[in-house]
């Protein structure tokens, strides 16, 4: 009889610690299935927001460093990340790099696409005057956060200080680009309100440009705040943008005609 009671007392226990155990695996295969599809949601996210019409300006932290140089006639950009590591680097608008050099007078500019030469090495042929130059390096580093940020360099022995552009808002918005017109009208110029950038093309019609049908450079007077962006629709002229401070803005929008990449330079105040 004791020797019964012994059995089942142990075949008891033997089951209870079957059910324990088989309750904590379960426990712990869970919470797995739940981070998957929790990071699978934030990756399509991700990939959703490559393909957006939206703003590009500085307000994140950057997790990759970018360093520019010119010599004998051609740009050398090297991309390292806060752990020395070389950045993989997704498709925005059918480019790995968009990389937007202006003059210090905000008057010369150009938007490239420097090709990749080796492991975080990029270079691009290119004739500059004797000046002093910003460059904003426009790129999506995957898994990595970035912001777009000014990086100063010079081009033969002129050094020109940003900031003394004379630069005056445009009293008339229409401009004539080989012999393609476009006007920009705006309901208004106001800080932390969105801005429409309305480009009539005047019955032109434009050709797809970097997959989309046109392309928005803006920065500051000082060469400081960058913005650059993209439609709101894919068969329109029209872009929406923000500013968070009063001042003169100058404009450049690009538009393909025929083959070619007409700039259109507006300086605008903001209020």
């Amino acid at each position: 009889m004791k020797k019964g009671i012994l059995i089942w007392t142990l075949s008891a226990i033997v089951y209870l610690g079957a059910v324990i155990a088989g309750y904590n695996v379960y426990a712990s295969i869970n919470p797995k299935t739940e981070e998957h599809a929790n990071q699978k949601t934030t990756n399509q996210e991700g990939e959703n927001m490559n393909h957006d019409h939206g703003d590009h300006s500085t307000n994140t932290i950057s997790e990759v460093t970018p360093k520019v140089s010119y010599a004998n006639g051609e740009i050398t950009i090297e991309l390292k990340d806060k752990n020395n590591h070389v950045p993989e680097l997704e498709v925005s608008h059918e480019k790995y790099m968009h990389f937007i050099v202006v003059g210090s007078d905000l008057q010369e500019y150009h938007h490239l696409h420097p090709e990749k030469m080796g492991d975080g090495i990029y270079k691009q042929k290119v004739s500059l005057e004797g000046n002093s130059y910003k460059a904003f390096v426009d790129i999506k580093p995957k898994g990595l956060q970035y912001s777009v940020m000014p990086i100063e360099f010079h081009a033969g022995e002129a050094h020109h200080e940003h900031g003394n552009n004379d630069l005056a808002a445009d009293t008339d918005f229409t401009k004539t680009i080989n012999g393609k017109t476009v006007e920009l009208t705006a309901e208004s110029f106001e800080i932390s309100k969105e801005v429409t950038l309305n480009f009539d093309l005047k019955d032109a019609k434009p050709e797809p440009h970097l997959g989309a049908l046109g392309h928005v450079v803006v920065l500051d007077e000082d060469g400081e705040k960058y913005i650059h962006v993209h439609p709101v629709a894919d068969d329109k002229t029209v872009f929406d943008t923000k500013f968070d401070k009063p001042g003169i803005y100058k404009v450049w929008a690009e538009f393909k005609f025929e083959g070619q990449v007409n700039v259109y330079p507006f300086v605008i105040e903001v209020k």
